[in-house]
């Protein structure tokens, strides 16, 4: 019987999780960059790659100063937006009258736009960094909820049941089976919270900032300096990656049993 041909190196490289992506992101510049050329859009409009990338290496310094005050406020916020996320998410699973009164006033508090209510803060707040972690703690707060509610009450019933029965104390039991059969549904949310926590946290410089890469953004769009403003959506799209990427990385730690599954399912589709 023949032996199964081992994967070439070329193919282990083309298979890596990380080539995919990048791949259709070197497609997504070419075809932005044949676009300019073929329509002949003018650089007021949008400017070309290539001076993006001027931008992002005569700037680099300056950028990256900037990108500390985003990254400060959007961790704060995520980190506050998981802090009480869970503990609401608890309640809401655990109490149908906590769950009565208190959902719906989220759910609500959803259609109110952040980008409205962010002026208010910076009054009541100041022009500090405290605007800013609560406009992050509020966009990432509701995803963290949502998914861990959706986690908490998926438990099977009979797990818990059977926990009981052997003289478990609800503390004991939602250790050993309500929160692990949450995580990952936990995790799930985290991702969301943290990427949008990164919003957030622009949409408080946009109000009222003197640091930061929304005021970068906000101060090129006033110049009509677009390959600097491009260049911060870059700094922008990395901070959010970075960030997912370590909160991944923390999922592996916590659950790796369920994110090997993952792997497996998502190879072998």
């Amino acid at each position: 019987m023949a032996e199964a041909k081992s994967p070439s190196g070329v193919s282990k490289v083309l298979n890596a999780a990380w080539v995919r992506p990048f791949l259709f992101l070197v497609v997504i510049v070419v075809a932005w960059d044949l676009s300019i050329r073929l329509f002949h859009i003018p650089a007021y409009q949008i400017p070309s790659p290539a001076d993006v990338v001027a931008v992002l290496w005569s700037d680099w310094s300056e950028l990256l100063r900037q990108s500390w005050p985003t990254t400060y406020a959007t961790i704060c916020g995520f980190l506050l937006s998981a802090l009480f996320g869970i503990p609401t998410a608890m309640l809401i699973a655990g109490s149908r009258t906590v769950e009565s009164y208190v959902y719906p006033l989220l759910v609500f508090s959803q259609s109110v736009p952040k980008i409205a209510i962010a002026p208010l803060f910076v009054v009541w707040f100041g022009f500090g960094i405290i605007p800013k972690v609560i406009s992050a703690f509020l966009l990432g707060f509701f995803p963290v909820v949502v998914s861990a509610v959706q986690g908490f009450k998926s438990v099977d019933p009979d797990m818990v049941d059977l926990a009981r029965a052997m003289q478990g104390s609800r503390f004991k039991v939602f250790c050993a089976v309500n929160l692990p059969h949450a995580m990952p549904a936990i995790f799930s949310g985290l991702k969301v919270s943290v990427t949008l926590a990164v919003v957030g946290a622009v949409v408080g410089e946009f109000v009222g900032s003197n640091s930061g890469i929304g005021y970068v953004m906000q101060r090129s769009i006033g110049t009509f300096d677009l390959p600097t403003m491009f260049a911060a959506l870059v700094i922008l799209a990395l901070l959010g990656v970075i960030l997912f990427w370590i909160v991944d990385r923390i999922e592996r730690l916590v659950i790796p049993w369920h994110v090997s599954q993952r792997d497996d399912i998502i190879f072998a589709s």
